[in-house]
């Protein structure tokens, strides 16, 4: 194994010795679990009677007397999403499995699972980032009948994973598991998507014409293919050692994809308390597991939302980590990945190209992770580096990955990588903080100062250029969309507009205090800006003409003018109470008096 590139090992330990007394806090509660039997044995007569009435008669004899482990299933299944429309019949396949290796296993709980791809630009979006936290909590109810000895998430989207892995690090004593579906096969191809998009922003293509593009992209059931946060998730989960390896990208409804799913439910249970090695998922998530996925994120050029999702999971688990610690790595993390949005490949050309195994071999071969971790595989993140294949007998094994990529277009190794340091960087200023994501972004658009245009809401921009006002150089600052003021949506209806303008030669920015995940592309966007406008960030203070200079190449946001000017200015305040604020604010109202700050993990359980 290579040595520790210097950078990775400062981090780490920087990281270690912040969380010294919160993470030693969380590893004694979680350790303080009794294990010495079931953890049903603690359940009263009446208690345990009800936790297996409907079970089957073989079951219920395993639960009733025996001393195997009993695994929950915790699923995000719904068939509105096409990621999760495959986990339909995962419940009963892992309970058949389950008992074949000697265990039982029973559905524990559903969460919510929205679909960011549906909401956007509607007033749905305003829920989005909130259900991360309802997610972990629907979690936390899920696992809270002491039934249980591990665990198998079935979730891949958006808020999704990340809300199940704070509440599996709040039940860390459990081992635990994610089991992924897959993505849907390769529609059209990205950037013919885009380009009808942008044409019917322009005026140029029907409705008609864009549904159908759309609905050659978005086809089958499956993970969407773009490099979204939903792939990111699934990148997160292997890396850092929550998935088999070669789990993430390998298609659904497939044999190889039913193996994986038979050998993680045998893991699990082999990881359990009542297993021959236990390994609770709250040891696995340590601070050189969280290194490692932010390396992960970089690398790939995954979504900003991480910077959010990220900083929440390691805080569940006693893990105190920075934007400041994203922004050191990035220097020394090259990309070796462009995927859609980022390039014109999609996931299954990264998967077939050498995927994760690829990325994850030529990382450590060049120290830039930690390979002596702890996963459910168990041999440490060299174990990561091979793919899996199925015998003759129709199990699965793992082969060593092959040591070339195999589309240089979307996969690259450490002697040619696609840039020299990480796609995301931070931005400080007297504008606060702010994220971007410059790994698509042309190199002499890395700088642009130009005059501010102010708005406060995303339908606004889409407004002025209908109206033949935009057509110029100008910074789009899009403000009051944050968690405290209307659950921090994504704008993903910008980006065809703010691209055409950019094609169009226009010097072209965004300044938000909202996200954009991973699909800004193009236009270099300063997101997730913080202070955010309802709590008095300068932002708020922006007014139309004033000179806005984002400068990524330097980490710098401002506007340019006296700092005596700028603390005298008084900070607009919007009125968000009217009936355009949308469903959120009446269901998610406690959420959103009660959000961090971006920086902080957003979300209440931050």
């Amino acid at each position: 194994m290579s040595t520790l590139h210097p950078v990775v090992a400062e981090v780490t330990e920087r990281l270690r010795e912040r969380s010294r007394e919160t993470r030693a806090a969380y590893l004694r509660r979680i350790d303080a679990v009794d294990r010495s039997g079931p953890q049903r044995e603690h359940l009263s007569c009446g208690n345990l009677a009800h936790g297996f009435a409907a079970c089957g008669t073989e079951d219920k004899a395993a639960l009733r007397s025996g001393r195997r482990a009993n695994l929950a299933i915790v699923t995000a299944y719904n068939d509105m999403l096409s990621a999760h429309q495959p986990y339909e019949r995962y419940p009963a396949l892992i309970r058949q499995i389950a008992r074949d290796a000697g265990v039982t296993a029973q559905v524990a709980g559903g969460v919510p699972a929205m679909c960011d791809g549906i909401t956007q630009g509607r007033a749905g979006m305003q829920l989005s980032l909130f259900s991360r936290d309802v997610i972990a909590l629907a979690t936390a109810v899920a696992l809270s009948h002491d039934m249980f000895d591990g665990a198998l998430y079935l979730g891949i989207c958006d808020k999704i994973v990340p809300g199940l892995l704070i509440a599996a690090l709040s039940f860390g004593h459990l081992a635990g598991a994610f089991v992924p579906s897959g993505p849907m096969p390769s529609g059209i191809p990205n950037e013919q998507k885009s380009k009808v998009r942008q044409a019917f922003a322009d005026g140029k293509a029907s409705k008609a014409e864009l549904l159908e593009a759309e609905a050659a992209s978005y086809h089958a059931p499956g993970t969407c293919t773009f490099y979204g946060t939903a792939n990111s998730n699934q990148m997160l989960m292997e890396i850092m050692g929550l998935h088999l390896p070669g789990a993430s990208f390998t298609a659904p409804d497939t044999p190889l994809r039913d193996a994986l799913t038979a050998e993680v439910v045998r893991r699990v249970a082999n990881l359990s308390a009542l297993g021959e090695h236990y390994l609770p998922l709250g040891h696995i998530i340590d601070e050189r597991a969280i290194i490692n996925g932010v390396i992960g994120l970089h690398a790939t050029g995954g979504s900003t939302n991480h910077l959010l999702h990220l900083v929440a999971i390691a805080h569940a688990a006693g893990i105190q980590l920075r934007w400041d610690d994203f922004d050191a790595l990035s220097k020394a993390i090259p990309l070796l990945a462009r995927v859609y949005p980022n390039g014109y490949a999609d996931v299954n050309q990264f998967h077939e190209a050498g995927g994760m195994a690829f990325l994850i071999d030529q990382l450590l071969g060049a120290g830039l992770l930690h390979g002596d971790v702890q996963t459910i595989f168990g041999t440490g993140l060299e174990g990561y580096t091979r793919v899996p294949q199925l015998d003759e007998a129709g199990a699965v094994s793992w082969v060593p990955v092959a040591k070339q990529s195999g589309n240089r277009g979307v996969l690259r190794g450490m002697d040619e990588p696609f840039r020299a340091d990480g796609g995301l960087r931070m931005l400080d200023g007297n504008l606060g903080r702010a994220v971007i994501k410059v790994s698509s972004v042309p190199e002499d658009r890395l700088l642009v100062e130009a005059p501010a245009i102010v708005f406060n809401d995303q339908d606004e921009v889409a407004g002025a250029f209908k109206r033949g006002e935009l057509n110029r150089d100008f910074v789009a600052v899009v403000r009051f969309q944050g968690p405290r003021a209307n659950g921090m949506p994504e704008l993903h209806k910008l980006t065809p507009t703010l691209a055409l303008l950019q094609d169009r030669g226009h010097r072209i920015a965004l300044l938000t205090d909202g996200r954009m995940s991973g699909a800004s592309g193009r236009v270099p966007a300063a997101i997730h800006v913080t202070p955010e406008a309802v709590a008095g960030g300068n932002i708020a203070k922006i007014r139309d003409g004033d000179i806005i200079r984002l400068d990524a190449a330097n980490g710098r946001l401002d506007v340019l003018m006296e700092a005596h000017e700028l603390d005298a200015r008084l900070p607009h305040v919007a009125d968000l109470s009217g009936e355009h604020s949308g469903m959120g604010r009446e269901l998610f109202g406690l959420f959103r008096q009660a959000a961090a700050n971006a920086d902080l993990g957003a979300g209440v359980l931050s």
